[in-house]
C-alpha cells in the first residue's frame, strides 16, 4: 500500500487564523497533514530566528484528526521544529498560509509566511507559499480553494527543483468565476516607500509608527502585481541562492587588489 504524502502545514498569522483553517481542510484532501504554526500573528518576521530565548512547543486539539503543535517562536522556527523535532520523515510538501494579505513583489522579502516556505526549500522539501490580496479577518478563501488543491496536486506530482519554491497569491474576488486563470510570473520591481509618524508617550518619550505606501513603476505585464490587478492567479519561482550570477563576470573585471 502507498504511503500518504505527508504535507507541513504553516503560517504566519498564527495557528487559529481562518487562512490556515482553509488552508488545512484543503490538504486534507490530498495527504496525511500535521500543523505547526505561531501561537500569535507573526506577520513582517521575515526569515527571524529565535536565539536568545526558549521555545515553546505545544500539541493542540485545534483540527479534528490533525496532529498540530503552535509554537512561541518565528514561522521559520515552527519549520525547523518541525522538521528536526516533530516529524519521523520528511514532508512531501510544505504548504504555508494561506496569508491575510499579499506577498507580492518586494513584499516576499519581509514575509514570515514566504520566509517559513524558503526555509521548506532550504530544508530539501518542495514547498509553496499561499496568499490572498485582502487583509480582513473575515477574508473569503472559498473561490481560491479549488487553485490551492490544484497547485499543491501539481508540486506533489511533478516535485520542485532543489533550491526553488512558489509565491503563489491570489487576487480578491467574490467568486471562483471571477479568476481569469493562472500566470506564471516574475517578481514586480515595486517597493514601499516608508514614513514615521513620531508621537511622544506619557513619560516624554518619543516613539515611532511606521506607514507607507506601495509604489509600483513596473509596467510590465508579465510581473505578480498585473496578474494580481486583472484577477489572475501569480505564480512566481522564488530561489533562495541570492547570488546575483549575471554580475560575476562584471565584478571580475574590477581590481580588488590592495598595493
Amino acid at each position: 500500500m502507498t504511503e500518504k504524502p505527508l504535507i507541513l502545514v504553516t503560517n504566519d498569522d498564527g495557528i487559529t487564523a481562518p487562512g490556515i483553517r482553509n488552508l488545512i481542510e484543503v490538504m486534507k484532501e490530498l495527504g496525511e497533514v500535521v500543523v505547526v504554526a505561531p501561537d500569535s500573528p507573526q506577520s513582517g518576521m521575515g526569515h527571524a530566528v529565535t536565539l536568545n530565548k526558549p521555545l515553546r512547543l505545544d500539541e493542540v486539539d485545534m483540527y479534528p484528526g490533525i496532529k498540530a503543535y503552535q509554537c512561541s517562536g518565528t514561522p521559520v522556527d515552527c519549520v525547523k521544529l518541525a522538521v528536526d523535532v516533530v516529524l519521523d520523515r520528511k514532508p512531501d510538501l510544505l504548504v504555508s498560509g494561506i496569508n491575510h494579505g499579499s506577498n507580492s513583489s518586494i513584499n516576499v522579502i519581509y514575509s514570515g509566511t514566504m520566509s517559513a516556505a524558503v526555509e521548506g526549500a532550504i530544508e530539501g522539501i518542495s514547498s509553496i507559499g499561499f496568499s490572498l490580496l485582502d487583509y480582513s479577518y473575515k477574508a473569503n478563501f472559498k473561490p481560491l480553494l479549488p487553485y490551492v488543491r490544484q497547485i499543491a496536486k501539481e508540486v506533489l506530482e511533478k516535485q520542485m527543483p532543489a533550491g526553488t519554491l512558489l509565491n503563489v497569491n491570489f487576487p480578491k474576488v467574490e467568486s471562483s468565476q471571477d479568476i481569469q486563470g493562472v500566470k506564471v510570473c516574475r517578481q514586480a520591481l515595486a517597493k514601499w516607500q516608508e514614513n514615521f509618524v513620531a508621537r511622544t508617550d506619557p513619560n516624554g518619550r518619543q516613539y515611532y509608527w511606521m506607514t507607507g505606501n506601495f509604489v509600483n513603476d513596473d509596467q510590465g505585464e508579465d510581473t505578480d502585481e498585473w496578474a494580481l490587478k486583472h484577477n489572475y492567479v501569480s505564480v512566481v519561482p522564488v530561489q533562495f541562492d541570492l547570488t546575483d550570477h549575471h554580475q560575476i563576470s562584471f565584478l571580475n573585471r574590477w581590481n580588488f587588489h590592495v598595493q
